[in-house]
């Protein structure tokens, strides 16, 4: 192992990213050398930050815990520190489970880890953002609140998070200007539930004005809008990304089902009429936008007329991004509590092969009508014989991506940079082009 090297391992989404972000930058405040999903570890310190969502992600989680372990065993890392989602959901399990680990923290007391070191947690007195840029410096995601009040029936995020606490609009504003002066020209706004962004804080949804105040920001070209939740959308954050260039047409909004018996089954509190109303008014008010959703399939009571629907309507609204997954029985939610989990897995899993394959050719549908067409692209890194980029239709890590030609006779990108990018062939999740001169 390597003496004052600190392994950092994040599981999970971007949310619990930026926790890790914040850790490591307290980490080299105080002198270490940090590594972030590194692809040996060997550090003195290890930590890693889980995910509790669904079944496979925590079984990921206890994976990763276990390797650490054993490598402890084997003296090829030293402490072993876990953190995040799962921890927060299993503590007790965990501690009896693999007593091996030399501690464990929640989703909200990792700042604990720094003393329990015997190092000083610095709050106000760091050079730059409080946390340590991991994705490449021109893009990063913008965390504006935590936790959810939403009842879904299959959900989990509430029993680990708790209730939505959304962040002081000045201090997320401040964040966005000090990321803008370092270089990041690309901000992914996330949160558990971005629509009730404002409503615990400042008694309204506050998410239109702190977009429209993020979009003043000098620098920043693309804003993007992860994780919105249908019942009580803020419809006026349409006009703003009508209004304002640099808010990305792009809105991934999480509608898990359509027919009225799953969508009150899983207490989402909207109706099929009003999910379709909302998303026919997204394509009026801001023409061209990209829809991603996430779907899912064999949540307890859904019927075979109930996915026949939800088929209908992925070829009704054609989104351009569409992922699926199986429902997950969890402990402690409403449907763990009071469902019987009686659809078989291969029920279920048959059901999100039929929805993945109809939509891969929507996907392809879509794709190939961009042929011809030109778009601006941000450049994020060179592999192989393309440069890899994206156009504001595009999120890192989890949509599609535009592969851009070099030779010659072409112009040769920057990483970070955008250029116009004129689509000259089409596949189902790629695009395949040439800057434009």
């Amino acid at each position: 192992m390597r003496k004052n090297r600190v392994d950092v391992i994040t599981l999970g989404c971007s949310k619990n990213l930026v926790d890790s972000e914040a850790l490591i930058k307290q980490f080299l405040a105080n002198g270490y050398t940090v590594k972030h999903n590194p692809e040996k570890v060997n550090g003195e310190i290890v930590v890693l930050n889980t995910c509790g969502f669904i079944g496979d992600a925590q079984e990921e989680s206890v994976n990763m815990i276990l390797e650490l372990v054993e490598a402890k065993k084997d003296g090829r890392v030293g402490a072993v520190y876990v953190m995040g989602c799962l921890t927060e959901r299993f503590m007790d399990d965990l501690k009896t489970e693999i007593p091996e680990v030399d501690a464990y923290y929640g989703k909200f007391n990792w700042k604990n880890l720094i003393g329990d070191l015997g190092k000083a947690y610095y709050n106000d007195n760091l050079a730059g953002t409080n946390r340590s840029i991991t994705t490449p410096k021109h893009y990063a995601y913008l965390k504006i609140s935590e936790g959810c009040d939403r009842t879904c029936s299959y959900c989990a995020i509430p029993i680990i998070t708790g209730k939505h606490k959304s962040r002081d609009m000045d201090e997320i504003v401040q964040e966005a200007r000090e990321l803008s002066r370092i270089g990041v020209k690309e901000i992914q706004l996330i949160a558990q539930d971005l629509t009730f962004y404002g409503i615990d804080r400042y008694r309204r949804n506050a998410l239109p004005e702190l977009v429209e105040r993020l979009s003043d920001i000098q620098g920043l070209e693309w804003i993007r809008l992860h994780y919105a939740y249908p019942a009580h959308f803020p419809t006026d954050i349409l006009r703003v990304m009508r209004e304002r260039d640099n808010v990305c047409n792009y809105m991934d909004i999480a509608l898990q089902h359509i027919s009225n018996n799953m969508l009150k089954a899983m207490r989402r509190n909207i109706t099929k009429e009003a999910t379709y109303d909302l998303l026919h008014l997204m394509r009026q008010e801001v023409p061209g936008i990209h829809l991603r959703t996430t779907l899912m399939t064999g949540h307890p009571g859904e019927s075979e007329q109930d996915f026949e629907e939800l088929k209908q309507f992925v070829k009704d609204i054609r989104f351009e991004r569409l992922g699926a997954f199986v429902y997950s029985h969890e402990q402690g939610t409403y449907a763990g509590n009071n469902y019987d989990d009686i659809i078989p897995l291969e029920v279920k899993q048959a059901r999100l092969d039929e929805l993945m394959a109809l939509q891969q050719r929507i996907a392809t549908e879509i794709n190939d009508a961009k042929v011809g067409h030109t778009f601006k692209t941000i450049i994020d890194r060179k592999e192989g014989d393309y440069f890899i980029g994206r156009t504001e239709f595009d999120s890192p890590e989890v949509d599609q991506e535009v592969l851009i030609s070099t030779g010659n006779d072409l112009i040769i990108p920057k990483v970070g940079h955008f250029y116009p990018v004129t689509i000259n062939r089409a596949e189902t999740f790629d695009l395949y082009g040439e800057i434009k001169k």
